[in-house]
């Protein structure tokens, strides 16, 4: 399952950087996540380091994005293939 940021986002700007995949970028109101890049740092990290940094907690699971970390470790390894 992808992530998502909610309209709570207040642009503090420390999720941006920390995603491994490049998935979150700047909205026209607040960063979004992009869920064809998102693995939930399947592949990079024990858990998604967006949700770590995030000072106001809102940054859930996607209901409209649902994959098993064997679907998401398996996008891992297109993206990570893609850029070797």
């Amino acid at each position: 399952m992808a992530l998502m940021i909610t309209d709570e986002c207040i642009n503090c700007d420390v999720c941006e950087p920390e995603c491994p995949n490049g998935a979150i970028s700047q909205g026209d109101e607040i960063y979004v996540i992009d869920p064809a890049l998102c693995t939930e740092c399947v592949g990079h990290y024990e858990t998604s380091q967006c949700v770590e940094v995030c000072p106001v907690d809102c940054i859930p699971f996607d209901p409209d994005h649902q994959e098993t970390k064997d679907e998401l470790m398996e996008k891992y390894k297109r993206l990570t293939a893609a850029e070797a």
